[in-house]
């Protein structure tokens, strides 16, 4: 098998802890129903257009919070804060990234956008420092399954997609990447997902104890 030479993440999900958990712990500190955020946010017709709105940023964190807010019965104050309060960066996940890196690979970020005002999901990552190329979808215009969000993270890459190994904690996501030449992976845990990337790019990725 030839080895590829350069990875394309995802972001939350992926380098941070699971975004479900989260959510879940939000609607307990609310008091909702479990799943009230994703039916309403995401299942639900309106509020799936305005979150792709949001990704888009045809619409403002700001703007979101208010019609999400209003949507859930909420106070709508910092509201995607709020919702992911409890994320943590995944070490396991961002060690393995950095040691891509120093193996010669180039690594992207490629992430679908919650706006980055009053809450920035970036903050504190240092994303432009410890990545070769960061594509944020707001900044596009487009969000993820476009393919053409993915086309340009090869472009700021300098890589053709059959060169690439795509990861995201989204099964959406990965049939269009895979559609122009990635190679993908399904994000479940930490542990796995390094080992699949192990095997598609043929350097290690974790450091021996």
């Amino acid at each position: 098998m030839t080895h590829r030479t350069g990875l394309v993440l995802d972001f939350g999900g992926v380098l941070t802890t699971s975004l479900l958990p989260a959510v879940l712990n939000f609607e307990k500190r609310e008091g909702l129903t479990e799943g009230t955020c994703i039916t309403a946010l995401y299942l639900d017709e309106g509020g799936s257009q305005r979150t792709h709105a949001l990704e888009r940023g045809a619409i403002t964190q700001h703007q979101w919070n208010e019609a999400a807010a209003a949507q859930l019965g909420v106070a709508p104050a910092n509201l995607m804060g709020r919702i992911f309060a409890d994320l943590r960066p995944e070490p396991l996940m961002i060690n393995a990234a950095a040691a891509a890196r120093r193996a010669g690979i180039k690594v992207a970020i490629l992430s679908n956008s919650v706006g980055r005002a009053p809450w920035n999901l970036y903050e504190g990552y240092d994303l432009d420092a410890l990545y070769d190329a960061v594509v944020i979808s707001e900044d596009h215009g487009m969000r993820k399954p476009d393919p053409e969000i993915f086309r340009i993270a090869l472009k700021l890459l300098e890589l053709p997609a059959e060169q690439c190994v795509f990861v995201d904690d989204n099964p959406d996501y990965l049939p269009p990447a895979a559609g122009i030449g990635f190679m993908t992976v399904h994000a479940k845990a930490p542990q796995q997902t390094i080992s699949q990337l192990e095997h598609f790019l043929g350097v290690p990725l974790t450091e021996e104890i």
